[in-house]
This record gives C-alpha cells, structure tokens and sequence, in this order.
C-alpha cells in the first residue's frame, strides 16, 4: 500500500532563496506548458498528449537561461501535474458540474515540486539527519518518526506552507498481507460519529468532541485585523501570515487528534465497523453544516481506514440507514427526533445511549459483512453496556496523561 510521511525541514537563510527559486521555476515552467497545451489545441484541435509536451523540455533547456538548474524528473513531474489537473476536471465535467479552464498559476497558488523515484535520499551529515535533493541542496529535516525499515521511497514532494514552513513528505510503498478474518468477536468494536461525542463505541466509550473555540475566535480576530490593512502594504503581509498561522494551528490540532483516536482503534481491535457516511450530501444541508465540516468525519474514516490496512485490522464501512432507529436488542425500528439522546424500546424494553444502540448496530452490521458469528444468547445477555465511561477530546490530544483510562492510555498516541 501506499504511505504519505510528513516532516518539517529546516533550511537556511540560503537553503529557502534557493528552494523558492526552484518552486518558481516549476511555476513558470507549468504556466508555459499551459501555453502550449493551449497552442497545440488550436493548431491541431485536440489535446497533446502528455509525452508530447514532455518530450519539448530538452529544446527549453537551450534558451531558457535557469531550466538546467532544476532536476529533470522535477521537470518532467511538472508536466504531469498539468495533465493530472486536467484528469480532475474531466471527472467533475463528467459529475454534472460546470467547469472552466485551467489558470496560469501566480507565485502564491504554486507552493510544492516533487522528486520522483530519483534524485533524492536521507543522509547523515554533521551529526544531523539531511535531506539530500539533487541540484539544490542538503537540507536539515526533523525525523520525529522513522521511516519503516520496509518501506520503498517512491518520491519526495517539498512544499512551502503559507505561513513560510517548509515541509517535505515522502511516498512509500510498503506490502501488507490482508488481514486474516477476526476469531474473536469480542476485539470486534463498532464506532458511531457525532457532534455532542465525537465517537461512541460499542466498548462504552465515548469521546469527546474538540473544542476549537478559542482558537477560531482567535482566527476571527485576526481575520477583522488583515481586513482592515491595506492589500499588498508590509503591515498586510505581516498579518495574512498571522492569519495562515491560526488556520495552521487549527488544522494540526484536529489532525492530531484524530491521527491519535484513528490509531488507538487500529491497533487495539481486530475489526472495526462504522458507518459509511455521505459527508458531502449532509454540508450540502441548510443545517448544522459548520459543526459538520469541523468534525471532518471524512477525513477520520480515511485516516481509520489506512491505519487498519497498516496493523492489520478489518475496516468494515457498513450502510448508516437505520442504525440508530433499530433497537440493538431486537431490531424494532423506532423514530426519535435528534433532540433525544435515550434509546428506550417499546418491544423488548431495553434502554441505553442512543449512541450506544447505534454503535451496537454498526458493529453488528460489519460482523455480518465478513461473516464472523454472532455470540450466543441476545445482545443484552452478553455484551451491550448500560454505562458509558467519557473520554474527553483533551485527554486524547494529552495521550499518555495518567488521567486516561489504563486501556486508553498507551494506544492514543501516534
């Protein structure tokens, strides 16, 4: 499967003129091939293809005075870039939406260049760890995390984030044999999303949502602050970096949190099930949409999806219809509207959280889709809790904090 790394880097005054110069040389050079894409369509009335466009870089090399600087598989990466945008807006075109045409990109909206399968590698030099890349430089990286011994480095991307960080993240490959189907149904654990608790599992857990309001009245603040400068003066660009440095701590905060609470299921269970959501469909809704797009479900069930690929855990995406109405119990379907949290049958009689009962559910429906057996006797017998323990998002985000439960405590951490 294929893995994304993340690290900060630490370049110099000099390691970051030359890594800007190269960054707009990749602009400059993907904003011609936007020209000539353009250029061959009216000459030929259709679109070259990409061997085509690629195959023109040696001849740019003889005029243009700062190609030759750059190395080629960056070159050449560039040029797939434009045809990858392409692909993009096909697929949306295709989609139904309406679509207009790719843009020449201005030096702020092209931050990245990519090495690919060659001309870079980790090396020891000076007591520090470097990341060498051909043709311009060796530049300090912090390894806060190695990178498995097995693993095959395809490329290298180096990005500049808008508050001026430089980051480069690596492409591995590594194999993982598919997970054997689980014996145990009791390391089997259902997960159901919310607002009020971010997940509640069928272990009585539920954690917390994170709490981000001072850090967006912070972003807000800041925000009426970069209004009220004038566009393009130095005290603006003092400030936008301001802004790009709360939407940065804002972003890491709840990237971390669900890295933590992502991994802690991975490698704690042998199958996890949860609800294969329409995020898209529920921000299209008049309603709720901001807490919706905060609780970024989307991007927990990828990061839970990938991590249980990586440990060797089932990931069971099973349909959320009707998991919260139907009783864990006895499967009597009964409507409560959003604003009660009890579930309490009418048949059987059996009480508990309503997230509780779906999380029941969900579990239920992703043993059935890999075919392990249900254990003996009914649910209320053997295993549906009544009781919740609470986790907050805090003590997540704080892993490792003697505050935690003993069964949490050690896992959270990525």
């Amino acid at each position: 499967m294929y893995y994304a790394y993340k690290y900060r880097l630490k370049p110099s005054d000099a390691h970051r003129k030359e890594l800007d110069r190269h960054r707009d040389i990749c602009r400059q050079l993907y904003n011609h091939t936007l020209y000539r894409l353009n250029e061959y369509q009216d000459e030929h009335g259709e679109l070259p293809s990409m061997t085509t466009l690629r195959s023109e870089l040696p001849d740019l090399k003889q005029w243009w005075d700062g190609l030759s600087d750059v190395y080629s598989k960056v070159l050449q990466t560039v040029v797939e870039r434009l045809f990858d945008n392409l692909k993009g807006l096909s697929a949306l075109k295709e989609n139904g939406y309406g679509v207009g045409q790719l843009k020449w990109k201005p030096p702020r909206e092209f931050r990245s260049f990519t090495y690919s399968q060659s001309g870079f590698k980790l090396d020891k030099k000076g007591g520090q760890t470097v990341l060498s890349l051909s043709k311009l430089a060796d530049i300090p990286i912090r390894l806060h995390r190695a990178i498995p011994d097995d693993a095959n480095l395809k490329q290298v991307t180096v990005k500049k984030e808008p508050t001026g960080e430089w980051f480069a993240t690596f492409g591995v490959q590594m194999d993982r044999e598919p997970p054997e189907p689980p014996e145990n149904p009791e390391r089997c654990v259902g997960i159901d999303v919310g607002i009020l608790k971010y997940a509640h599992d069928t272990d009585g857990t539920a954690v917390g949502s994170l709490d981000l309001s001072d850090e967006r009245d912070r972003l807000e603040r800041e925000q009426r602050s970069l209004s009220r400068k004038e566009h393009g003066s130095n005290n603006w660009e003092k400030q936008r970096r301001r802004v790009a440095e709360c939407h940065a701590d804002l972003r890491r905060k709840r990237r971390d949190f669900l890295h933590k609470l992502s991994n802690y299921y991975a490698r704690e269970y042998d199958l996890v099930a949860v609800e294969d959501l329409n995020v898209k469909g529920m921000l299209e809704l008049p309603s709720n949409s901001r807490n919706t797009a905060s609780a970024a479900w989307r991007t927990f069930l990828s990061l839970l999806e990938y991590k249980c690929e990586r440990e060797g855990t089932h990931f069971v995406a099973v349909n959320p219809r009707g998991t919260t109405k139907e009783c864990a119990s006895c499967g009597v379907s009964t409507d409560k509207p959003l604003w009660v949290r009890e579930h309490s049958c009418p048949a059987c009689g059996f009480e508990a959280d309503r997230d509780a009962n779906a999380a029941w559910n969900i579990r239920s429906r992703g043993l059935k889709d890999v075919g392990v057996g249900h254990s003996e006797g009914t649910p209320v017998e053997t295993a549906l809790p009544v009781d919740t323990d609470s986790v907050s998002a805090k003590r997540v985000v704080e892993a490792g904090s003697p505050t935690l439960k003993e069964r949490t405590a050690s896992a959270v951490s990525e």
